[in-house]
């Protein structure tokens, strides 16, 4: 995967040093086997739980994910004598947010909760430690993905676990016979379904080139559509494009940085963009892009292969020509947002010694097989191990090879929103919707850049008081 550095028994993110499990391939095996067992020891009801157990997960947007998510955890609850309920929690409107801020402020809810890449690190007051959860699923399979050293492991403590669901990061979703007719662009052909790329090839892709191929796909009635608004579709979207113009609010060290050059060149380059997008970008939700691009009118979003498994149920003569691969090439590079996602136990919960056992178990190799085959590839495991020996993304279609791009496959590098400034801020960051907001009041609110920046700036004084 890209973005991932091993050196010396530690990992690397864009600078952040984190500490890991390295294990030789013989070793690792040889854990696993021996190992995995410890994960799927049966929970022992202790005299003074109550046996039961109640979880806040995010609504899957595949369908079926769900079912197989709730048959899962209830046939562990019954194997182990804990009864088992799930709601399914959705984030559309911030619900999943505003449910674990009201939990932790009234310090009663559910047991377990589903927590989106920064939840960790805004919750971490209300979060049980759960080093000793990690550190066991780290000896059966071996490191995680770097972000979640980032975002999950917080003053030296796990405060969450990998999610057996979701996880997923935002590829460049496009319709390969739109590229074709209206702006001679074979996307196939730059991203191929194998390892075998151009270098050359992948290189010319760049913002310059997709900016030509969106108006050009404009023109033809078949504009590119990503979210310009504050929601987790649209702050992934602009954090990846701000990473690659070397655009950052807030630096490594947690000093502002919003105004800059590379910021007002990224402000320039949106601005011709969005001459190019469909007036709705600023009030999408979550679900837009997918209604967008199912609708048979998007050539482009940035999204998961949720739409291509709901087209492919509903609308198939989309779904055969769409292709996912890897986002333009900016003056820094390439980036791809990615939103790991974690399971916590709240520290108030009553059955914390079965939520952390729920935990372990969800983080079986047999158990994130069947989520990420019910996903129909839009969940990318936490655990490295867990993707790199799966080959459902090469095999899925149609058209074949379509979700082969989905896992960064190139150069690519994957970083959370928010990054590089540090967890608390970062966090705010993301869910305050800064991009977004900062970008509209250019595009639509025709401020202009140093008023822009002005704004930002006075928002990003309180997100950094705290």
């Amino acid at each position: 995967m890209a973005g991932l550095s091993v050196s010396n028994g530690q990992q690397k993110l864009e600078g952040t040093m984190v500490k890991s499990t390295r294990q030789t391939r013989r070793r690792f095996l040889g854990l696993t086997a021996a190992t995995a067992a410890t994960l799927a020891v049966p929970y022992v009801k202790s005299t003074h739980s109550a046996g039961k157990l109640s979880l806040g997960i995010w609504d899957h947007w595949v369908p079926g994910v769900n079912d197989v998510l709730r048959s899962i955890c209830e046939d562990w609850g019954n194997a182990n004598g804990v009864e088992v309920t799930i709601d399914f929690i959705t984030s559309i409107g911030n619900k999943l947010l505003l449910t674990a801020q009201a939990e932790s402020r009234a310090r009663t809810g559910h047991d377990v909760y589903s927590l989106p890449t920064y939840y960790s690190s805004m919750f971490r007051r209300s979060l049980e430690p759960v080093d000793d959860v990690v550190t066991d699923i780290i000896s059966a399979y071996g490191p995680l993905t770097p972000s979640a050293y980032f975002l999950a492991q917080l003053d030296g403590v796990w405060r969450s676990a990998p999610s057996p669901t979701a996880s997923p990061n935002l590829a460049s979703v496009s319709r390969l016979d739109l590229y074709k007719a209206h702006a001679g662009v074979d996307l196939a052909e730059i991203f191929p379904p194998h390892a075998n790329r151009d270098p050359k090839l992948v290189n010319e892709w760049t913002y310059e080139a997709f900016l030509k191929a969106a108006e050009q796909l404009h023109l033809a009635g078949h504009p590119f559509g990503a979210a310009i608004s504050p929601t987790p579709d649209g702050t992934n979207f602009l954090a990846a494009l701000f990473s690659a113009f070397g655009a950052e609010v807030v630096n490594r060290d947690g000093e502002m940085s919003v105004n800059s050059d590379e910021v007002r060149n990224v402000l320039e380059y949106l601005s011709r963009l969005t001459q190019f997008m469909p007036d709705s970008v600023y009030a999408w939700d979550d679900a837009s892009n997918n209604r967008f691009m199912i609708s048979g009118r998007g050539s482009t979003t940035i999204n998961p292969p949720s739409i291509w498994a709901v087209s492919n149920r509903d609308m198939p003569a989309v779904a055969e020509q769409l292709w996912h691969h890897d986002t333009p090439r900016g003056p820094k590079g390439s980036f791809r947002a990615e939103a790991p996602f974690f399971w916590g136990v709240w520290n108030f919960s009553e059955n914390i010694s079965a939520g952390k056992d729920l935990l372990r178990y969800v983080a079986n190799r047999h158990v994130v097989d069947q989520l990420v085959l019910a996903s129909q590839g839009f969940d990318i495991p936490v655990i490295i191990s867990h993707y790199q020996n799966n080959d459902i993304w090469a095999k899925s279609g149609p058209p074949p090879g379509t979700l082969y791009n989905y896992p960064v496959r190139g150069d690519e590098k994957p970083i959370p929103a928010g990054y590089p400034a540090p967890p608390e801020i970062a966090s705010q960051i993301a869910v305050q919707g800064l991009y977004g907001n900062l970008v509209a009041r250019v595009t639509q609110g025709n401020e202009t850049f140093d008023d822009a920046i002005s704004w930002a700036e006075n928002e990003l004084e309180g997100m950094m008081r705290g």
